[in-house]
């Protein structure tokens, strides 16, 4: 029976890529091995006839495996314990039937050895031992002078320093003819990372519209590389650096999204372009016969290229992309949004843009653009955008502990995309509260649900009594006097009523319209208050009783006094809002809290009994003087005669009732005797905010003489 070979995972190394260690997730297998990087989502693999020498390695703070392959790449990735230094040679003798060795480096610090190149790597020995290592593929150039070679590299975007170049001292050879300083660029120059663009180009698109970065763009795909030649700049794009392909349909059907996404990106000045983004119309199309026979296309591209290629613009440009770069392209799958169209329009950091669920990931076009893999994904979340109820957000959470919320979602796509998500299995943050009763939540659905939201039901009733607050108090008007023809109602006005329902009766032509009409302007009888001329006064502030009883406490706050100290012998030093937040999380854990419940309780009864008693002392000091005071402003209150209540010129203001009231004349006594008959609230409307501090000492001298003389009048009746 064959033993079965082990696998070896690990999630949580690094691997050396242009001059910093990136988190993978490596896996050794009898296949060979295979490494995703974490960030970027990129998969590469090393077969297991590719490697040449393994070797175990000390790096800083830890261990590292050193792998050489037959191409002459290296590949280095740290984060090992020293314990497993025996499980991978194990590993590496039974399945490779390779020996790892233990790789040493000098650690003399001199400045000053030997230059050796093996394959892709310029090796700098002290002593015949390395003192350190330089993967050629991460140059970016090279320049000589008398004696001198300065590599420089390419820089990495997520790292906080970065090696710019490095200087190397070459003496004179005394060998005639040798120049060892072009000899050693030269070496440099045929392993470095330098786009040249020697030979023809595959294919050639003209002026090609381009999103990100923006402009029109000339693309030249050479073999190894893309060149975008635009007016002002040019960029040149490795096949190597696109990790995926995204062909994404517009939603009005008629144009096409095509997405290249890049690691590193490309730049301009200090702007990075993660994504090039190439906009198609689908009415253009093309034709493209490719220079290379159909043995080179068999041998070099496995077949994913033909000689003739012809279609839509959009198709045959995928096609080369997709040959070169030896990248599926991804497509939207089953998804299909409301409109019909695999895309949901919504705004992402306050630019508009439309969202793509794919099958593995989300991905957003286009400013910025935004690609979010499943596995990236800790939840997602559904929430009201803002007060409407027309749309809504969807938020998703990154395990970094990033938010991406795309906002403005027309509330018809809620159910598909609450679909897609469910079959995707991702968890959703607020399901507790949406799938009340076992039914999803229908909040943003036009259908009337069995059990509704009862925060959206509350939301919208204030809206529709907003609304409608709205409406009538469009219908209000400013009370002036002595004009003719005012339409406002007040509450003492006995014919109030008739004018306005005989003003309107012309207007209104159906039974129904007039019911309607009444029923607004019966409304706007009951909410009209008149409006003085003069500033109005701030009410003063009510005095607090201090015999009223306290509220009683509820058993958290009962619970907490109990337990305050306690929790800062736990916690020194801890502030008072922190308090509150480790009190909290407490109380949650208490499974019985019975005993501060009947304390809350019992607290309850002691309150009800001491506010009867309170309430019973406050009727107790009603008196005499409060009645006679209700009189003084009685007698000042505004009145109008009932015959001249339409015309408006009957109008008499409060100054005029004051003056008129000094006189002993008897034509005063009826008016003041029909003032008693007011109601005492409209006249205490009337007298806040119309009299000043002055004045209001003055009426009450003349009040309590008007008081006196109608009192010696009833009498005498």
């Amino acid at each position: 029976m064959k033993e079965e070979v082990p696998v070896l995972e690990y999630s949580d190394v690094t691997m050396e890529s242009r001059g910093t260690m990136v988190p993978v997730r490596l896996k050794l297998s009898d296949q060979g091995i295979t490494f995703r990087n974490v960030k970027t989502g990129k998969v590469e693999s090393l077969g297991a006839t590719d490697l040449e020498v393994v070797n175990w390695q000390r790096l800083a703070g830890g261990y590292g495996l050193r792998i050489f392959t037959e191409a002459g790449n290296l590949y280095r990735f740290g984060g090992f314990k020293e314990s497993e230094q025996s499980k991978l040679e194990k590993f590496f003798k039974n399945t490779y039937s390779k020996t790892m060795t233990e790789k040493e480096f000098s650690v003399k610090g001199w400045n000053y050895g030997a230059a050796k190149f093996e394959g892709a790597v310029l090796s700098f020995d002290v002593s015949s031992i390395p003192s350190f290592e330089v993967p050629l593929n991460n140059v970016s150039g090279c320049t000589t002078g008398k004696n001198e070679v300065t590599l420089e590299f390419h820089q990495h975007d997520d790292a906080a320093i970065n090696l710019m170049e490095m200087r190397f001292h070459i003496p004179t050879s005394e060998l005639a003819g040798d120049d060892p300083v072009e000899s050693f660029q030269q070496r440099v120059m045929s392993k470095a990372s330098v786009i040249t663009a020697t030979g023809d180009a595959l294919a050639i698109f003209r002026e090609v519209q381009c999103l990100t970065p923006r402009g029109r763009y000339d693309i030249k795909i050479y073999p190894t590389f893309i060149q975008l030649h635009g007016k002002t700049f040019d960029f040149k794009i490795p096949v190597t650096t696109v990790l995926r392909l995204f062909l994404l349909p517009h939603p009005d059907q008629r144009q096409h999204f095509f997405v290249v996404s890049l690691d590193p990106p490309i730049k301009q000045g200090q702007t990075r372009y993660p994504y090039l983004i190439l906009l198609f119309s689908g009415d253009d199309t093309d034709y493209v016969e490719l220079p290379l026979e159909e043995e080179e296309l068999r041998e070099k591209y496995e077949g994913r290229l033909e000689k003739e290629i012809t279609g839509a613009q959009f198709e045959v440009i995928s096609k080369i992309f997709k040959g070169i770069c030896n990248r599926k392209i991804v497509t939207p799958g089953n998804f299909t949004g409301h409109s019909g169209s695999p895309g949901i329009s919504c705004s992402y950091k306050a630019a508009a843009g439309y969202l793509y669920p794919l099958e593995r990931g989300l991905i957003y076009v286009h400013k910025p653009p935004v690609h979010i893999r499943f596995d990236e994904i800790s939840s997602v979340n559904f929430a009201r955008s803002g007060s409407t109820t027309r749309s809504f957000d969807f938020e998703v959470e990154i395990k970094n502990g990033g938010v991406n919320t795309f906002s403005s979602i027309e509330k018809g796509e809620y159910n598909r995309l609450f679909d897609y998500v469910n079959q995707k299995k991702l968890r959703i943050k607020n399901r507790g509260k949406m799938e009340m009763g076992g039914g999803r939540n229908d909040d943003f659905d036009d259908s009337d649900a069995d059990e509704p939201d009862p925060y959206m039901r509350r939301v919208r009733e204030e809206a529709k009594e907003r609304d409608q607050d709205e409406e009538d108090s469009s219908e209000d008007e400013d009370f002036v006097p002595n004009e003719g023809g005012s339409d406002v109602a007040e509450e003492y006005d006995s014919f109030a009523g008739d004018s306005s329902d005989s003003g309107d009766s012309e207007d209104e032509g159906s039974g129904e319209e007039k019911k309607k009409k009444k029923e607004k302007k019966e409304r706007t009888k009951t909410k009209t208050k008149t409006v003085s001329e003069k500033p109005r006064k701030r009410k003063p502030k009510k005095e607090k009783d201090s015999n009223k009883p306290k509220r009683p406490q509820s058993a958290y706050f009962i619970w907490l006094n109990e337990s305050r100290e306690q929790i800062k012998k736990e916690n020194p030093g801890i502030s008072i809002t922190e308090i509150s937040k480790v009190a909290g999380q407490k109380w949650k854990t208490i499974e019985n809290k019975k005993e501060w419940e009947v304390k809350a309780a019992k607290a309850k009864e002691e309150y009800e009994k001491a506010m009867k008693e309170y309430k019973a002392s406050l009727k107790g000091q009603s008196s005499s003087p409060a009645k006679k005071s209700s009189k003084k402003v009685v007698a000042a209150a505004t009145t109008v005669s009932p015959s001249k209540a339409g015309s408006g010129s009957g109008f008499k203001s409060k100054e005029f009732i004051d003056e008129s009231s000094s006189s002993e004349d008897s034509d005063d006594k009826p008016l003041k005797k029909k003032a008693k008959k007011e109601p005492k609230k409209e006249a205490k409307k009337e007298e806040s905010g119309d009299e000043k501090e002055e004045e209001e000492e003055e009426e009450e001298e003349e009040g309590s003489e008007d008081a006196s003389d109608e009192d010696s009048g009833s009498g005498s009746d």
